[in-house]
């Protein structure tokens, strides 16, 4: 679980109803039609851009932001160190056993599995490369619907208001339906902006930093299982490895 999210959002969420259970009644804040024009207008809107499927499909991505597992390009770097100083010593098809323990490392698995079979390192490259940049392009999608979801939510809430102000204005001679009506106008605007800045915009930029924290992670892989399967130098693979690594995480295997 990514814990900064979690928090995040809880907190931020838990401001906003301390301020407003402070100043007032809670209810006052809540109105059915409000709710009906901002958000199932926002699902509807973001659809017209996109296919039905991929909304669907984006409601999950940002439980996917909240539930991310972490990974450490360090460790990544200094296991496939590990199976390529193994491969020196014992030879490709001495990694046969070694295959079984990652499970964990279906992207490198495959990888090697490749290499143990006889693929020339050079093609497991381009295929592993290949599907990095596809992996890309779904991330990308996928975030790209939270990001027109949260430029559509506040449009939608400026609409809201809109009807608002004209019921309000076209019941001025009946008072009590100017209560509701402005409730609606300015409600909407609130739940718009919450929805924009508090959800769909922060869900659309962590998702956009794990899929680079996965790209490196498979880029990683990928630099790994080509040198292993081109039988190159594990200490050249080092060099390599920490030039794609940010400063912070290179490693040393090799004194």
């Amino acid at each position: 679980m990514d814990i900064a999210t979690l928090i995040g959002m809880i907190v931020g969420f838990a401001l906003v109803g301390a301020a407003i259970t402070l100043g007032g009644s809670v209810m006052a804040f809540v109105d059915g039609p409000s709710i009906l024009i901002v958000i199932g207008g926002t699902f509807a809107i973001t659809t017209v851009s996109f296919s039905l499927g991929e909304v669907i499909k984006g409601q999950g991505l940002m439980l996917k932001a909240v539930f991310n597992k972490a990974s450490d390009p360090a460790a990544a770097a200094l296991q496939v160190l590990e199976l390529a100083d193994l491969a020196r010593k014992n030879g490709v098809l001495g990694m046969q056993e070694s295959l079984k323990n990652l499970d964990d490392s279906p992207f490198l698995q495959k990888g090697l599995s490749m290499v143990v079979d006889g693929t020339p390192g050079d093609d497991v490259e381009k295929v592993m490369r290949q599907e990095i940049r596809g992996m890309a392009a779904r991330h990308e999608n996928g975030v790209g619907i939270l990001q027109r979801a949260a430029t559509v939510a506040p449009a939608m809430g400026l609409i809201g208001t809109l009807v608002g102000l004209v019921q309000m204005l076209g019941n001025l001679d009946d008072p009590d339906a100017i209560g509701p009506s402005m409730a609606v106008a300015l409600l909407t605007t609130l739940y718009g902006a919450m929805l924009a800045n508090m959800v769909f915009s922060p869900m659309a930029g962590k998702l956009e930093r794990n899929s680079k924290e996965e790209t490196l992670l498979m880029n990683v892989f990928t630099l790994g299982a080509g040198s292993i399967g081109r039988q190159e130098n594990p200490r050249r693979l080092e060099i390599l490895l920490n030039a794609l690594l940010p400063p912070a995480k290179r490693i040393q295997f090799f004194d």
